[in-house]
């Protein structure tokens, strides 16, 4: 597999998503990732900590750039709790739980999200803005509502299949509704 492959896909995705989504400084953005789906294997059988480290060197600075947190999912043995920094857990409310993901519990990605947060703590849910699903990790439940697919040229990372989302406020009333000042 080639790493910087995969680290200009990631790029290029975050770049897509983050020009589609139109996310603000506090806003979070909530990534799943199979390290296993990226390397061509099945979900959960090969949890690689090399590709979780280049596709955090692609997501995180960007996003401290922009003052966006990034919510890093846990796999299912962790019920798909989160990573998040405490700031974040604090701003939002999230109660946080014991348990400290790694490689086969909680899954690569994860795992460096714990050792590159500045203050890395878990949560069970969140309710992100925007997220990026890769390897088909199942991130929905911690979007908020309504989610709204984001279709880019970039379909996969590496061998993953890539999803991503953005969200919106509700659209509510009827037929004499109007959604926008006019």
């Amino acid at each position: 597999m080639n790493f910087n492959e995969i680290a200009q896909e990631v790029r290029s995705a975050l770049a897509g998503l983050l020009e589609v989504a139109n996310l603000k400084p506090g806003n979070i953005l909530v990534v799943g990732c199979s390290t296993s789906e990226v390397m061509g294997q099945k979900i959960g059988s090969a949890s690689n900590t090399e590709v979780a480290a280049v596709i955090m060197k692609e997501l995180l600075p960007p996003l401290k750039e922009k003052g966006i947190y990034l919510a890093v999912q846990c796999c299912e043995h962790l019920n798909r709790a989160l990573v998040i920094e405490e700031e974040a857990a604090e701003k939002y409310n999230f109660e946080i739980v014991s348990v400290v993901p790694h490689p086969k519990a909680g899954g690569s990605l994860a795992a460096a999200a714990m050792e590159n947060f500045t203050s890395p703590v878990v949560v069970e849910k969140i309710t992100a803005h925007a997220g990026m699903d890769i390897g088909d990790t199942f991130i929905g439940m911690h979007l908020k509502q309504v989610a709204v697919p984001v279709r880019l040229a970039v379909k996969k990372i590496g061998n993953a299949h890539l999803t991503l989302a953005r969200t919106r406020p509700k659209l509510i009333g009827g037929e004499r509704a109007k959604y926008c000042k006019s």
